[in-house]
């Protein structure tokens, strides 16, 4: 494995530990929502907060960012690299209180 391989998954493992600490507050069944314009999808405070812990930790200067919960930034088409996220995979779930929501990143 390379090492900007080894720092990739570093700053996966730190996004994905600073976002269970931000979402740690919320509680799974018990959480407000609003929904998205559009769609009419569900989006809860814990999804802010942990797409913004995301977007701290994930890019660095040149990488392109696309999340769920923030508005697209089309300068990414023409980056290399782009984090890819969803800050809480099943936020449906995550409202009813099922355990069956995550939190998702992806490098593409």
């Amino acid at each position: 494995m390379t090492l900007a391989r080894v720092e990739d998954i570093a700053r996966i493992r730190e996004g994905l530990l600073a976002a269970a600490a931000a979402v740690r507050p919320f509680t799974p069944g018990a959480v407000a929502f609003e929904r998205k314009e559009g769609r009419g999808d569900p989006v809860t405070a814990a999804d802010h907060a942990a797409d913004l812990v995301l977007r701290e930790i994930l890019p660095r200067p040149g990488e392109g960012w696309l999340s769920e919960e923030s508005a697209d930034d089309p300068s990414r088409l023409g980056r290399s690299r782009v984090w890819v996220v969803d800050p809480i995979d099943g936020t449906r779930e995550f409202i009813e209180g099922i355990p069956e929501w995550c939190v998702s990143i992806g490098l593409v």
